[in-house]
């Protein structure tokens, strides 16, 4: 059994474990949670660091290569009649992507510490959500691809119809059904590419060397990239997000914001733009345009909210559209700043929602008007805010700048197909939101934490505790390391970029 399985296996067999505990040692499942994702945690990095020496030690010229080479593979026929495969493999995208969503599901166990309530099934539903997670990423059959991606997407449902908060029914059920009218499109696309290619085979890089015709990819293009830009948080199909993330309990919060929003724009990357280059030449103007408006749009909302999630979540929708911009920029330097993004704003995301949680278990609110000085009594979480809020304005030093200062570049240069002044024009646009999102970020934070205590009640408040403290601790820690020394992420993915950027 290759490694890239294991990631399969282990999430799955932990559920079980996660099942088959006593009803009267709740207190076990977390501890069994704990335990598996942190063997995940260990493999993902053990793996990455293997990744990285086997890519130094085959060395080539990558600058050459138009297909992906993927490593540790693993290939089972499975509906050998339809070409279909068990096939998986890796190539440093998809690595950076799985150290991602190790991080977070150990620091969202670790933030649902106190989880009680019908723990078994949370327990099991994360873990569930989660193996779908990592078959999206390690899939390089398209249909195994697929497969995965609806595994990943529906346990949301229960996820946030049982444990989330609010109008949870209501946004469980808008959630599911805008990700599902958006998994439509992306079948529609796939079946496309599959029949079109007429040699019956779902292999990703096999796809990648047949000539489309450039009518085919006209409408299969924009069909793939609304597809998987619904899940991306793509302006105007971003409104399920918000409601999302308001409702949904600590954990889902952070898996939902960190890791599953990324699978929109890793299936742009890695299906639309990938195999059909000449459809993103003919919308790249378009989606520029959305994109930019995603940014723009998205930082003005989070100004005006009142409640810390809705806060965060438009805040996402602004940082995803960076994203998306990256790709849409059809460049190295954009590829390699979505890329880069995607990895910051998970960790950052995912360090946001998990301090949310934190602080509303115990202040009992989210509304912003009725919070204030609460530094004095929770240090620990109000630095731990103030660095996720700093990377989210892209502080240097933290890996916010990194990722943004990547893609705007990506934007700046600019491509052969859309003229240079509207790519500059829409580039300085998304540049300005940064204003906007330091006034959003810093205005928010001191309503929070500084000034006076509004409320007698939080004179009780305690700081983080030990699970809480190495939750926010490793992310903070992530973000830190990847500002300071980018090479440790960028080594790692650029190999994996220029064969997509040599299309162009």
């Amino acid at each position: 059994m290759s490694w890239l399985s294991l990631l399969i296996l282990i999430p799955f067999a932990t559920a079980l474990a996660v099942v088959a505990t006593p009803d009267s040692k709740w207190y076990l499942r977390r501890w069994v949670a704990l335990f598996g994702t942190g063997v995940v945690l260990a493999l993902s990095l053990v793996m990455s660091v293997s990744y990285m020496q086997v890519v130094q030690q085959r060395g080539g010229d990558a600058s050459v290569l138009t297909i992906s080479q993927m490593e540790f593979e693993q290939s089972i026929p499975w509906f050998k009649s339809m070409g279909i495969e068990y096939h998986v493999g890796v190539d440093g995208i998809a690595m950076a992507m799985i150290v991602l969503t190790a991080i977070i599901i150990f620091t969202g166990v670790l933030a649902s510490w106190e989880v009680k309530e019908r723990s078994r099934e949370f327990y099991a539903f994360l873990l569930v959500l989660v193996t779908g997670v990592f078959g999206v990423f390690i899939s390089v059959d398209l249909f195994l691809f697929f497969l995965f991606y609806e595994v990943a997407v529906l346990p949301m449902y229960l996820l946030i119809g049982v444990w989330g908060t609010g109008r949870k029914e209501y946004s469980a059920m808008k959630l599911t059904l805008m990700l599902m009218v958006g998994s439509a499109l992306v079948l529609v696309g796939m079946l496309a590419l599959y029949h079109a290619a007429g040699s019956q085979t779902f292999d990703l890089n096999k796809l990648a060397m047949v000539d489309y015709s450039r009518d085919l990819q006209q409408w299969v293009f924009p069909c793939v990239f609304v597809g998987f830009g619904v899940l991306g948080a793509l302006f105007p199909f971003h409104t399920w997000s918000p409601d999302g993330h308001a409702s949904a309990p600590t954990a889902v919060s952070m898996l939902h914001a960190g890791v599953l929003m990324k699978l929109g724009g890793y299936g742009v990357l890695r299906v639309a733009v990938y195999l059909m280059p000449e459809g993103a030449k003919q919308w790249a103007l378009f989606f520029l345009v959305l994109t930019t408006i995603n940014i723009v749009y998205g930082a003005y909302a989070a100004i005006r909210q009142t409640d810390l999630k809705y806060f965060t979540a438009y805040s996402s929708v602004s940082h995803c559209g960076f994203v998306l911009f990256g790709l849409c920029s059809l460049n190295l330097m954009g590829f390699k700043g979505a890329v880069i993004q995607m990895f910051s704003h998970g960790i950052m995301t995912g360090l946001f929602f998990g301090l949310i949680g934190m602080v509303y278990g115990r202040s009992k609110t989210r509304d912003l008007t009725q919070m204030g000085g609460l530094s004095k009594r929770i240090p620990w979480l109000a630095t731990s805010f103030y660095i996720a809020g700093l990377a989210s304005l892209g502080l240097p030093g933290l890996s916010g700048f990194v990722a943004e200062s990547t893609v705007f570049l990506g934007g700046f240069f600019g491509n052969r197909w859309v003229d240079a002044t509207t790519m500059r024009i829409c580039t300085l646009l998304a540049t300005s939101s940064i204003v906007v999102t330091a006034v959003y970020v810093l205005r928010g934070l001191s309503r929070v934490f500084q000034g006076p205590m509004t409320k007698p009640a939080f004179n009780q408040m305690q700081d983080a505790t030990i699970p809480e403290k190495l939750c926010t601790g490793i992310l903070v820690a992530t973000l830190a390391i990847v500002g300071m020394y980018p090479p440790v992420l960028i080594d790692l993915i650029e190999h994996a970029i220029l064969p997509i950027a040599n299309r162009f």
